[in-house]
């Protein structure tokens, strides 16, 4: 299958050291890539990176522009090209809209929309410069439907779901090919508060078709999908992986 074939690639996956971004990295690595963990916490990732056979750590905070300008531009020079991107790193805030905190708010604009702009941009300079490049942006379900207590990161799955198609807009026509995967509701320490309450899996279990909360290793396919030359001309796309639940009512 040289269709879906990484061998000779790089992947940077920022929030990594646990998660849905661990198990992305985890399947890039089976197809053959060589994966570099990211995140703010340097005993995380060293011990994230002990799971993965070849893998590479790259700390920094992906919310601050140059501190990710830096980091990327110097691994770019001192260790080589990343040839796959997959902007992972995200954090939820659950609270009444009319009582949200504008500090909570700030937060997940910076974490999880405005780090795919950061670290986007900083990775694409140096793919346009190859002419060839994958970004993967880490959507959700909540960049189509809203659900009470969580407006504020649903707006923000909005934007990255449209930023997606932006990226795409500007840098196809460089070799780039810029798309998102939407999750559904997975098994995830992000989703610790609602996988401990009953009432809330039993509502899950009826509105999810499929039945069930999914397995963080089930996005690894669409992942691989989006990173390999299989989707060589897939551009702007939203790839919801939900158990159906975006499909019905």
């Amino acid at each position: 299958m040289k269709l879906f074939d990484l061998t000779g690639k790089r992947a940077l996956i920022t929030g990594s050291s646990q998660g849905i971004g661990l198990s992305l990295a985890q399947g890039l690595a089976a197809a053959g890539a060589q994966v570099v963990l990211n995140g703010r916490d340097q005993s995380k990732l060293e011990a994230a990176a002990a799971q993965i056979a070849g893998a590479q750590v790259l700390a920094f905070d992906v919310t601050g522009h140059d501190a990710v300008r830096a980091a990327v531009d110097g691994f770019e020079s001192e260790v080589g090209p990343i040839d796959i991107l997959v902007n992972n790193a995200g954090m939820q805030h659950r609270g009444p809209l009319e009582d949200f905190p504008a500090d909570a708010f700030e937060r997940l604009l910076q974490t999880n929309i405005a780090s795919v702009f950061h670290v986007g941009q900083a990775v694409a300079r140096h793919m346009i410069a190859r002419r060839q490049g994958k970004i993967i942006n880490i959507a959700s379900v909540q960049s189509a439907l809203a659900r009470a207590t969580i407006a504020p990161y649903t707006a923000t799955k909005g934007a990255v779901a449209n930023l997606t198609k932006g990226m795409a807009a500007d840098w196809a026509r460089h070799g780039l090919q810029c798309n998102a995967i939407a999750p559904g509701y997975f098994e995830t320490p992000l989703n610790a508060a609602l996988l401990s309450d009953a009432a809330f899996t039993a509502w899950l279990e009826k509105r999810v078709p499929a039945g069930r909360w999914g397995q963080t290793d089930e996005l690894q396919g669409a992942c691989i999908f989006l990173a390999s030359d299989a989707s060589s001309f897939v551009n702007g796309h939203i790839l919801y992986v939900d158990g159906g639940i975006t499909a019905t009512l």
